[in-house]
């Protein structure tokens, strides 16, 4: 159960982080008009990467549906079609040399599909973990979900990584192997990943807690209007416990790499080569992997709201932090790295027991929809916008006020937690 839970959510991360890199190496060169401004190209590129965003709460919506009228197997299959196939086909999409506006706007078509999949996906995931938990071990026993986004992170970035160092592509580049052809293997090779995912999940067995929900009549017609009615207070507070960890997560992974390789006589970024940035990303996202089982084992025995209190405490304190690791012109590849290993870190601390949290606070009959709407609400109020954000921020007053905007959100979500529930001790057919 935890390798099914976990495949599938490494393919949905690998398959969005493969976009993401591709936002700032790929995209801005090849799929949107020349400019003299990298800045405002490189802005085009983000607004197509937080479509999928916007897509989210859709797919959890659609999938959640389905997730809480037919059960968690068939759905999360669905989801992981529907992310596959279009990472796939991003693969195989005309530049725009070659067709115009017609490549930004199939490029869009196919990141919003994207987030229709894993709108569907990390719900239906989380429920796995979680409903075939033993009592008392369910935040540890749904950190496999959470597991996904490094190893997808790691596997996405490893690629290009290879990619890159096989075929001498330097940023800036229109030309060479790389940009011609090299760049569409991670898109492509995910179809591999995805066929894996399949055989392992129609494997599955319908979950006993949702089982026991058919059984006993417990099913709702329509599971949206149902949440909306019955556990409004839940969603408001999921959403709000999640911006913050989607703030920083994007921060670590997304923003940063466009602001350490850019040009820093432009004034926004560090100069680091690309193929040195991906390794020191590469070795951070370690430290990741490890706060997740930390955070998880402290979930299920110290309690959800002290770990995620104490948690987000630190990333407030980290968020002052930005001008001491990153001031270009005296930023070093170590205080760059320290800072990537504290955020990676506090990134796993917060994010590992969310697969746990989120799906204990809603009723069986309506989990998938609310705590998948929950996710991605919160992955527009805090991810689709965070890169963004913080590159206007960076160009216009200076990395500090980057970690300013962590430090605002992140006070959201530390008051949200304060204001919830403790779920630990919480059963899982009986809520």
């Amino acid at each position: 159960m935890a390798f099914a839970s976990t495949i599938g959510t490494t393919v949905e991360f690998y398959d969005f982080y493969a976009y993401a890199t591709a936002a700032v190496a790929v995209f801005p060169y090849l799929f949107f008009p020349n400019t003299d401004n990298s800045t405002v190209a490189l802005l085009q590129s983000f607004a197509t990467f937080g479509l999928a965003f916007i897509a989210r709460p859709l797919g959890s919506v659609v999938f959640g549906h389905f997730g809480d009228r037919v059960g968690r197997k068939a759905t999360l299959v669905g989801a992981l079609l529907t992310m596959g196939i279009a990472t796939f086909i991003i693969g195989l999409l005309p530049t725009y040399a070659q067709v115009g506006l017609i490549a930004p706007a199939l490029l869009a078509v196919m990141r919003f599909c994207q987030g229709l999949g894993l709108g569907g996906e990390w719900s239906g995931a989380a429920l796995l973990s979680s409903e075939y938990a033993a009592p008392g071990k369910r935040a540890q026993a749904a950190m496999w979900p959470q597991l996904g986004a490094p190893f997808g992170f790691f596997l996405a970035n490893g690629l290009f990584l290879v990619l890159v160092s096989l075929l001498g592509y330097e940023l800036g580049d229109t030309t060479g192997a790389f940009m011609e052809w090299g760049w569409r293997i991670p898109f492509l090779l995910s179809a591999v990943m995805v066929l894996i995912g399949l055989y392992v999940r129609v494997k599955l067995e319908e979950t006993p807690v949702f089982q026991e929900a058919a059984n006993t009549g417990k099913k709702v017609k329509s599971p949206l209007s149902a949440v909306f009615r019955t556990a409004w207070k839940a969603l408001f507070s999921g959403t709000f416990v999640m911006v913050g960890t989607y703030t920083l997560f994007y921060l670590v992974t997304t923003w940063i790499l466009s602001f350490g390789i850019a040009d820093p006589d432009a004034g926004v970024g560090l100069g680091i080569p690309y193929l040195r940035f991906l390794q020191i990303q590469l070795l951070t996202i370690f430290l990741f992997m490890l706060g997740i089982p930390v955070a998880a084992w402290l979930a299920d025995n110290w309690g959800r709201k002290p770990t995620l209190f104490w948690t987000t405490a630190a990333i407030i304190v980290f968020g002052f932090t930005f001008s001491f690791f990153l001031e270009p012109g005296e930023a070093t590849m170590g205080t760059v790295t320290a800072f990537l290993a504290i955020g990676m870190f506090l990134m796993g601390m917060i994010f590992g027991p969310m697969a746990a949290v989120l799906p204990e606070l809603f009723p069986t009959n309506v989990r998938y929809t609310g705590s998948g709407i929950a996710y991605n609400v919160s992955s527009i109020l805090g991810a689709a916008v965070a890169p963004f954000i913080a590159t206007a921020l960076a160009a216009q007053f200076g990395v500090q006020a980057v970690g300013w905007y962590l430090v605002a959100v992140s006070v959201v979500s530390l008051i949200a937690i304060i204001v919830m529930r403790e779920t630990k001790d919480d059963d899982m057919t009986t809520i």
